[in-house]
């Protein structure tokens, strides 16, 4: 097991949301600066008053916060961005992903196609970004905030509009880095619909391989003093991953027997792995098996079984 850092010669603090009472499922990193504090990722409506409990924690509340910089525009990332804007905080994302945060409506009803009923009380409520607040940014872009430089990296694989940041010798990995929960060295990849795509997955995480840092910070959850060892393993599982859609997909299974063949799966390795029945269930929680189905599903019939 390799142990969370504590991070406070960094000035940055991991915030948990505590996504759906869950603890260490999902997290906010905050980074004081001249004029405020910098958030990376900010989580979803539903968890907006979890975040200002955080804040509270640290001598902050949520209009000290000025900056965010999210990695991409799923739910679980962004969905607390538009509520933040109003209170007066500058929004940074992938240029491709801004649009969508500017107008939602289209994120909000792709997403209640995966999740159905379940939007309100996993989600709660998205808000646009205010134009005059929202920041396209691109690969290798600079950013400069209150005294901190922020240099994000274009890695897609989990979406075409994911970047991870490097902050001094930190990465903030969002999804690409996987998941990786209660300092464990089990790994999960989120394999969300609609653009999945293993190639590009690899690829990124060569590029992050190609940094000089020594923390990676996935969004879920924590940083870790292994970075190289993450990302070796990430790269494993991929490849793992990668072999048994090609096995599981050659049987044409319907997308139900997918979900259910990856959830007794996944058991599996969770079990190889050694992880509690509470641990399980977290994972489960912050990366539902039946999603990343969804995701194997389009990838394969996509990217696959048309060539």
């Amino acid at each position: 097991m390799e142990k969370q850092i504590n991070a406070n010669k960094y000035s940055v603090q991991t915030l948990d949301l505590e996504f759906m009472g869950f603890p260490g499922t999902i997290a906010a990193y905050l980074i004081p600066n001249r004029h405020g504090v910098t958030l990376v990722e900010c989580g979803p409506g539903s968890t907006l008053d979890s975040l200002e409990r955080s804040l509270i924690k640290h001598g902050y509340n949520l209009k000290d916060v000025n900056a965010v910089l999210l990695t991409h525009i799923h739910l679980d990332h962004a969905g607390s961005a538009g509520a933040l804007s109003r209170l007066g905080a500058d929004i940074y994302v992938h240029h491709v992903g801004a649009p969508h945060l500017l107008n939602p409506e289209k994120l909000l009803s792709s997403a209640a196609r995966i999740y159905g009923d379940m939007m309100e009380e996993l989600w709660g409520e998205m808000l646009p970004v205010m134009p005059d607040r929202l920041n396209s940014l691109r690969d290798g872009q600079i950013i400069e905030i209150g005294g901190s430089r922020f240099r994000p990296k274009d890695t897609p694989g989990h979406a075409n509009h994911h970047l991870a940041y490097i902050y001094k010798d930190i990465c903030f990995s969002g999804d690409i880095g996987g998941i990786r929960l209660f300092g464990l060295s089990h790994l999960r990849l989120p394999m969300p619909p609609p653009e999945l795509h293993l190639g590009k997955w690899r690829e990124s995480i060569s590029k992050l391989l190609d940094e000089d840092i020594s923390i990676i910070a996935p969004t879920h959850f924590g940083m870790y003093t292994d970075p190289r060892s993450h990302l070796t393993n990430l790269t494993e599982q991929l490849e793992i991953i990668d072999q048994w859609i090609n096995y599981t997909m050659q049987t044409q299974p319907t997308l139900e027997e997918l979900k259910i063949r990856l959830n007794h799966w996944m058991l599996e390795k969770s079990n190889e792995d050694g992880l509690t029945q509470d641990q399980m269930e977290a994972y489960e929680v912050v990366n539902p098996s039946w999603m990343s189905a969804l995701g194997i599903f389009r990838y394969w019939q996509k990217n696959v079984a048309n060539q």
